[in-house]
Order: C-alpha cells, then sequence, then structure tokens
C-alpha cells in the first residue's frame, strides 16, 4: 500500500488507488446492533474532519446516513463513502439491483459503474480464488486488478455463493476498479502476511476493529506507552495501525469518542515502540474467523 500522502478534504491524510480518488486513512465505521449515532455522524463529519464513512446493507443505517451527510453540509465529492452488500445479492442482475438500492438509501448520485471494487474479510486463498475467477488486467504502471463492473459482478458472484461474508462496493464513477480488502486489525490480530500479500498486488488494505473492542485498552504495554505520548490507550492504537500503512476504521457512536479518535495526526510512535506493538500479536479473533471459510 503507498504511503498516506497529502491530507485531502477535512485534514485527514489520504492513500491514492488507481482509480484516481484517494481514500481516507481514517473513517468512520458503522454497525447494526446499536453502532449508529445520527448526531455523532454530523460532529465526525462538522467537528472532526472525517470524510470517510464505512457501511453496509446489513447495518440499517445506509437511509440515516444520508440524512447525517445531508445535515453535515459536507459535500459528497469529499467523501468517500463504502457500502457492502450480503452474499444473498450474489448474481449479475440481483447486485446491480442491490447497488442501486444501496445508492438510492445513501443519497449517492453515481448510479453508474463503480469505479473501486474491494473485498471484507478475504484471506490470502479467498483473493486467490478471487482472482482465478477473475478477467484480470494489471493497470498500467500501477499492477492494480483492472476490470470492468459486469466481469468483477460475474466472478465475484461465484465466489459469494461459496463464501458467507461481505465485500464492498465504494461508489465512484467509471470503469477501472481500484481494490481494496478490509480485514479486521488490532495489536492481537495483525496479519502480516495478508499484509504484504496486499501490498505486493496494490490492494489497498483497512482495518477494523483498531481497538480490539476495547480489549487492547486495558493492556499493560499499550497503557505504558499512552503515558509515554501523553495520548490515551485509543489513539495509541489508531496511530500504531495508521503508521503500519493500514487504512484504520475505528467505531465509535459518541461524539467525545470519535474526536479522541481524531487526534492522532500530531504525533509519531518511535519505531522501536511500534514494534513492541507488533509484538503484542497473539492471533486471536475479537470479531470472527475468516479462516474457516474455504
Amino acid at each position: 500500500m503507498a504511503a498516506a500522502g497529502a491530507p485531502g478534504p477535512g485534514g485527514v491524510p489520504a492513500v491514492p488507488v488507481a482509480s484516481g480518488h484517494s481514500i481516507p486513512v481514517l473513517g468512520l465505521g458503522t454497525s447494526h446492533q446499536g453502532g449508529y449515532s445520527h448526531a455523532a455522524v454530523v460532529h465526525a463529519l462538522q467537528k472532526c474532519g472525517i470524510r470517510h464513512i464505512d457501511t453496509a446493507k446489513r447495518y440499517g443505517c445506509e437511509s440515516l446516513l444520508q440524512r447525517a451527510i445531508r445535515e453535515s453540509g459536507v459535500k459528497r465529492e469529499d467523501l468517500w463513502i463504502t457500502t457492502k452488500l450480503w452474499h444473498s445479492d450474489y448474481g449479475y442482475e440481483s447486485t446491480k439491483k442491490a447497488c442501486l438500492e444501496s445508492c438510492e438509501r445513501l443519497g449517492v448520485e453515481y448510479l453508474g459503474l463503480c469505479k473501486s471494487i474491494g473485498v471484507s474479510n478475504f484471506l490470502i486463498s479467498h483473493l486467490e480464488q478471487l482472482k482465478e475467477d477473475c478477467v484480470i488486467t494489471p493497470h498500467v504502471n500501477q499492477g492494480l486488478l483492472h476490470t470492468s463492473f459486469p466481469s468483477m459482478i460475474a466472478s465475484l458472484h461465484k465466489l459469494m455463493v461459496t463464501l458467507h461474508t461481505e465485500y464492498r462496493i465504494c461508489h465512484v464513477q467509471s470503469i477501472p476498479a481500484g481494490f481494496t480488502s478490509k480485514v479486521e486489525y488490532h495489536p492481537f490480530q495483525r496479519p502480516q502476511e495478508l499484509v504484504d500479500y496486499c501490498r505486493s498486488r496494490d490492494i489497498v488494505f483497512e482495518g477494523y476493529c483498531p481497538l480490539a473492542k476495547g480489549e487492547a485498552l486495558s493492556h499493560p504495554t499499550v497503557i505504558q506507552l499512552a503515558r509515554k505520548y501523553s495520548r490515551t490507550p485509543a489513539q495509541i492504537c489508531i496511530r500504531w495501525s495508521i503508521q503500519n500503512g493500514i487504512v484504520t476504521i475505528p467505531k465509535s457512536t459518541k461524539a467525545e469518542r470519535i474526536e479522541e479518535n481524531c487526534k492522532v495526526f500530531d504525533f509519531t510512535i518511535a519505531e522501536d515502540d511500534v514494534e513492541i506493538l507488533n509484538g503484542m500479536h497473539d492471533g486471536r479473533h475479537v470479531s470472527w474467523d475468516p479462516s474457516f471459510i474455504v
């Protein structure tokens, strides 16, 4: 993955993809089961510089996000909005229909071809299977996966029958596709082999659960480093993830927590301390383990 470039809209550094757009390295996650707060999303957009929102059809908050974005006053063209379809939407016609319905709920004007398509919770074996099923042409001088929307969807639908997992459609215009992959990433779960695989193929790696659902915040090492840098444990985990080159997507429904999570661009963790945090990896999952999907 390319290093973060100059700050984009909102002031958050961004990572370029082959589509010509850039993904902010810090996003705001949403989810089902109480994972959405209208006031918190508006605050994140208006006060915290958030320009990257991650959601999914299954979360049931796409329509709510449309209202929050409208209320925030942030221009649509300044936002990177990601939504994900569920495996029940597989198949070319069903996928097109589901995409357009998500666009309508989100209030997104771009109802043509998708420019940046990615997957969620795909491991190396899943990505290799996807590569075998796709008609893939390397994007000139960049090596990014490049295909038309119909051929990508046709290949994805076969894989979605097998994998009861999510995949993401990032709603932007035109045909070239820049791939992203979203996987659990935190000090206890640092899948470096998968990160290296993605980087070698110019797949942007996105990490969710950067705080390990709170488990990392009470770890003595994280607390010690938080004291050393005069930061909170959450800021240490998020900054560590970003310094490791991961597009990081923490989730919160509290405005004050979102504000805290965003204050991570005015300090740097020393390389020795990054390695200490890297060494905390023990393979545990706090979300779910996609390695059981074959």
